[in-house]
């Protein structure tokens, strides 16, 4: 597709075009464009992107977007077609998203699009979702924290929820191997940076609202409002948009008074708004691996065993139950799909061993995640729970001492080290962390992630439970800017091995 014509059909108003080129493709990493690529340089904070428009060049890109008039001149400089739309945040995530929904040609126009935001239960939920769907003879696909899930595999991606251009190629990656539907996570940094522009969304799920992300929001009001946007966006849409909120959460019960939703109950919540429809889920059973659920929906009642495991996974399973209520599938028959899902990886995920004491490995990294995973392995009734867990550098402090109560509060050993240090020093985390440790209760602080899983392995006995928090799935650590291997259901066998 010609850029004039590509520029023409996105419908969003640049500053100005400079020269013409068939673009074949769309990359924002100079270092990997190709021939006949157009090169998005991205806005950044710690370098000007225009600085790369020459490596683009040399690769083969044949054109960029760029957002300033510099950046325009040093596009022409270096023989490349340009467009330009001048970076004002809001206005230039649109034009991104609508050149890209252009050239893509828009494929969740005709996907069935589930978004789910929250601070937690995000992955579980979109991955239920995406497995459920399956189940339902939809093949789906999977966008998140654990990676890109399509019909014909997987593969780890950077984050969350992508950037613009990253995102729309995965939507169509994930069309190209087959997937008519599509679960994806949308963080608050994603709603806040509008990545998800040029998205259309059948549904929008809130799980909840605790702190998290401080340290890029600033306030919880500020956070709150990020997540919203996700509900509010749906106006610039065509499709119609189902709403599914958690309204056992305090924010998600203040918006079901603003939104039209299908409010998900799974214990307490405020009565009905009236015209919102209500799913009520009643847990009868909870086990380490399975949940026996009773569903409530407009009249009608069904029930399910859900293969996963853990109080908290209640209202990951409604949420997700939700959705499909959402999409327009029957209570029966999703009811019946929620059977023959899988859990997600790294979330309360069983370790097994023959020495009589269970090992849990979660990603739970806020304060909230931590209490209900602990409150869900204290209702497992264990003879002791033995915590190690960790909190991120180069992330918000405040979050620290509130992660070690919540540990040292719940648990009867707690184990405090490193989780993803960054370019922070890991002891200064320790420090931080520890301030929150309850007094008189057994705690041991120790720097290396192997160290402080080895030690929670031997202080175990028969009945404990070994709770390793914070990194779930992730088979890394971030130490400065490198990432190397580590995956905590390793390093926990590794210790099993080491203590026969």
């Amino acid at each position: 597709m010609r850029l004039t014509l590509l520029c023409q059909m996105a419908g969003v108003p640049f500053d100005a075009i400079s020269g013409d080129a068939e673009v074949l493709d769309i990359v924002q990493d100079s270092r990997i464009a190709k021939p006949g690529d157009l090169f998005v340089c991205m806005p950044g904070h710690r370098q000007d992107s225009h600085g790369f428009l020459g490596q683009a060049r040399e690769r083969g890109a044949v054109a960029a977007l760029v957002h300033s008039s510099g950046g325009l001149a040093e596009a022409e400089r270096t023989g490349l077609a340009a467009a330009l739309a001048t970076d004002t945040g809001v206005r230039w995530s649109a034009t991104v998203g609508a050149l890209c929904k252009a050239f893509f040609g828009d494929p969740t126009a005709t996907m069935r699009v589930v978004g789910v935001t929250g601070t937690n239960g995000k992955t579980t939920t979109a991955w239920l979702v995406r497995a459920a769907l399956d189940a339902l003879g939809e093949p789906a696909a999977y966008l998140g924290t654990l990676g890109l899930a399509t019909p014909i595999g997987m593969r780890e991606i950077a984050n969350t929820t992508p950037f613009s251009v990253e995102l729309h190629g995965m939507i169509r990656e994930a069309t190209s191997d087959g997937a008519r539907a599509l679960a994806m996570e949308v963080s608050s940094h994603a709603l806040e940076e509008d990545r998800v522009a040029g998205i259309s969304f059948d549904v929008g799920v809130f799980t909840n609202l605790t702190q998290d992300h401080l340290d890029y929001h600033g306030t919880m009001e500020a956070y709150a409002a990020a997540k919203r946007r996700l509900f509010e966006a749906p106006g610039r849409q065509t499709k119609p948009f189902v709403a599914v909120l958690n309204v056992g959460d305090p924010t998600g019960a203040a918006w079901s008074r603003e939104f039209a939703a299908i409010e998900v109950a799974t214990g307490s919540a405020p009565a009905p708004v009236a015209g919102n429809r209500r799913l009520t889920a009643s847990p009868h059973e909870v086990t380490v691996d399975r949940l026996e659920l009773g569903w409530t929906f407009e009249g009608a009642t069904a029930a399910s065993r859900v293969p996963i495991g853990g109080t908290f996974n209640v209202d990951n399973a409604a949420t997700a139950m939700g959705a499909l209520l959402g999409l327009g599938y029957g209570l029966e028959a999703s009811a019946a799909a929620m059977e023959r899902v899988l859990p997600a990886p790294g979330r309360f995920e069983a370790v097994p061993n023959d020495r009589g004491f269970g090992v849990l490995v979660d990603y739970a990294h806020t304060p909230d995640a931590l209490e209900k995973l602990l409150d869900a392995v204290r209702a497992l009734n264990p003879r002791r729970i033995v915590t190690v867990f960790g909190c991120g550098g180069d992330r918000d402090r405040t979050k620290r001492p509130k992660m070690a109560r919540a540990a040292s509060e719940r648990s009867d050993v707690t184990v405090v080290t490193s989780d993803n240090p960054r370019t922070e020093d890991p002891l200064a985390i320790l420090e931080d962390t520890k301030a929150g440790l309850v007094a008189g209760r057994e705690s041991h602080a120790i720097v290396d992630r192997r160290e402080a899983v080895a030690l929670a392995i031997g202080l175990a006995r028969p009945g404990d439970v070994v709770v390793i928090a914070g990194k779930g799935h992730e088979n890394y650590q971030i130490i400065g800017r490198t990432k190397y291997p580590m995956d905590d259901r390793e390093l926990v066998r590794s210790a099993l091995e080491g203590t026969r």
